[in-house]
């Protein structure tokens, strides 16, 4: 009967989960390195291309700071768009091409990435840009002539020599205006050295250039200021100037008494009006407003390239994913191949010693070493039934041959006359071998798989009756009555001679177990696709110990009874192999003290066309 192996101990089922497992892993673990590279990697472009627009969007403010018009634009629009591999593109309000990196005719990008204004900018990250929303890079009127540069120039190599005496490291910057600046290291106070003497207020005092922007910037903000209710002058509300350099017109104009005591809001408006009348001061000085358009370059590089640090992460993940793999992998190899090892080494070891391999699972290995263990015992009992049966056969051919050979010798030495009965006898010892020999020969052709069948339509009813009246002399001797019965008409595909054969040695069996008076029946019948026929005595019977050994070779169920009351113990081993050649099934059933039933089962054929 064939083991259901569990779901869950089939080895099929745990080679496709230990595959789900790793997959799972696999792509879990890909996923992840993916997500977190990626990420990474678009963060970093991200931030790169922002700083790169950034860097665009102050070039290009830069240029409108120190340009009053957009004329020779396009020159620097294309080294920037080489530079940076982004598509550039400047337009008026109305869409009017200003310049553009671009091929004619390529479309803009559905929204303005910036709109370039150096009087109005946010992006700047220079100081005072992100306060005033002025490009510093502005300076209109407040641009110093060479004269003036040169007289502050030698006050501020002045200071600077004047610092270096107090043991300070001072520096000299110059402003996009030309002014310089003298500046020291971390903000140091010159007060902290002592270095007062150095502020004369000489460098920090406006030239007349930067005093007449301031008077006409204070002229600009006094109607602003006038409709706000503050006033310039008077010591309320006045513009000073800042000598940083940094921003020398920024937020530190609007000082003051005024400022101070009023609060917030109004120095907020007055701001807000120095602002405006800025904006105005330097409207002549810069470029128009203009929207600018960034997109992907033609010719620009791939940005994408993974960095050192993910192709660690890959090589890292990778190596782990590859590690556990081959982890699991030899566990599970290890546990598989282990029972196959032992079934190997036992399928090694020498005929005589017949090894047993333990049982250590429920799955397909397990039943394989069950299997295998079911094959040595077999194989014990195969070698078992050899040796008996060489023994068998030469007992069988002994007996016979002692006879013939003890009679021969008498008659030779002149102490029996070969008389008739001396004969006859001799003459049956010998039919007792051509017997044994025949049904070995059968038997040996059975086993080679050369027994030769030579199969014809035959009617069931008509073999049982040419069997029943080949033994019908014999069961008359033996006061046994021999009866057939058949059913409806059953055919058979068989060879007559062989089917005869089979029959005729299981009623010869009948007869020498059923006494007299008893009754031995032949039946044939029709079941679905298949023929019975049935050989039933009325004898001893067969003890169920003893019923599944009928079939063997040499078998008998009395080891003492004597060959001639035995058989051979050939006759149903011929008879199992005669119906396995026809394809069909022998089977005996016996209950002790109330008979046997020998059956045998073949496939049925449909009647030939020329029967009723």
């Amino acid at each position: 009967m064939k083991r259901r192996i569990p779901l869950r101990k089939r080895l099929v089922v745990r080679l496709l989960s230990v595959s789900a497992l790793i997959a799972v892993c696999s792509v879990a673990a890909t996923a992840w390195l993916a997500v977190t590279t990626t990420t990474s990697a678009l963060k970093e472009e991200q931030g790169q291309d922002l700083a790169a627009d950034n860097r665009i969007l102050a070039e290009l403010s830069g240029y409108a700071a120190t340009h009053p018009d957009w004329s020779g634009v396009r020159h620097a629009v294309r080294d920037l768009a080489a530079r940076t591999g982004r598509r550039i593109a400047l337009t008026t309000a109305g869409r009017t091409f200003v310049a553009d990196s671009a091929a004619r005719g390529t479309p803009l990008p559905p929204r303005p990435a910036a709109t370039v204004d150096p009087l109005r900018t946010d992006t700047y990250t220079e100081s005072g840009a992100q306060l005033s929303g002025i490009d510093p890079r502005v300076v209109g009127p407040y641009r110093l002539p060479a004269r003036e540069r040169a007289e502050l120039n030698a006050l501020a190599a002045k200071r600077k020599h004047c610092y270096q005496r107090f043991g300070m490291q001072p520096t000299v910057v110059r402003s996009v205006s030309g002014r310089p600046v003298v500046t020291t290291p971390d903000g140091t106070d010159p007060s902290a050295y002592g270095a007062l003497e150095c502020e004369d207020g000489q460098l920090n005092t406006p030239t007349p250039t930067e005093q007449r922007a301031l008077d006409a910037l204070s002229d600009l903000a006094r109607p602003c200021l006038g409709r706000a209710g503050l006033h310039l002058g008077g010591g309320r509300l006045f513009l000073t100037f800042d000598p940083s350099g940094k921003d020398p017109f920024g937020g530190g104009y609007l000082l003051g008494k005024y400022a101070k005591v009023a609060g917030g809001e109004p120095a907020r408006v007055a701001r807000g009006c120095v602002q405006d009348a800025r904006r105005a001061q330097l409207e002549p000085y810069v470029a128009p407003e203009a929207e600018l358009f960034l997109g992907i370059g033609d010719q620009n590089p791939a940005r994408f390239d993974m960095s050192t640090a993910n192709k660690g992460k890959v090589a890292g993940v990778a190596g782990l994913v590859l590690a556990v793999t081959v982890a699991v992998t030899a566990l599970v190899a290890v546990r598989l191949v282990r029972p196959l090892r032992a079934l190997t080494a036992a399928a090694q070891q020498p005929p005589e010693l017949h090894v047993r391999v333990p049982v250590t699972t429920r799955d397909e290995t397990g039943i394989l070493a069950e299997a295998f263990n079911d094959l040595t015992e077999r194989r014990e009992r195969l070698e078992a039934q050899r040796k008996a049966m060489v023994s068998d056969i030469a007992h069988e051919l002994r007996s016979p041959l002692t006879n013939i050979r003890g009679w021969l010798e008498v008659v030779r030495d002149g102490v029996v006359d070969p008389d008739p009965a001396l004969l006859d006898s001799l003459h049956e010892e010998a039919l007792v071998l051509q017997r044994i020999i025949d049904d070995l020969q059968d038997l040996s052709a059975a086993d080679a798989g050369t027994l030769r069948l030579h199969r014809e339509p035959l009617r069931a009813g008509d073999l049982l009756d040419q069997v029943a009246a080949a033994h019908r002399v014999a069961a008359d001797a033996a006061g046994v009555a021999l009866r057939t019965r058949t059913g409806d008409a059953a055919w058979l595909d068989a060879d007559p001679v062989r089917m005869r054969q089979a029959l005729g040695n299981l009623v010869s069996n009948a007869l020498r177990h059923t006494p007299a008076d008893g009754t031995v029946t032949l039946a044939a019948r029709r079941d679905g696709d298949d023929v019975v026929l049935t050989v039933t005595d009325t004898g001893s019977g067969i003890a169920p110990e003893d019923l599944p050994h009928v079939f063997e070779r040499f078998w008998r169920a009395e080891k003492s009874r004597s060959r001639r009351t035995g058989g051979s113990g050939l006759g149903l081993a011929i008879v199992r192999h005669l119906v396995a050649a026809h394809g069909g099934t022998a089977a005996a059933a016996s209950e002790p003290g109330a008979g046997s039933v020998f059956t045998l089962r073949l496939p049925a054929m449909a009647p030939p066309a020329d029967e009723p």
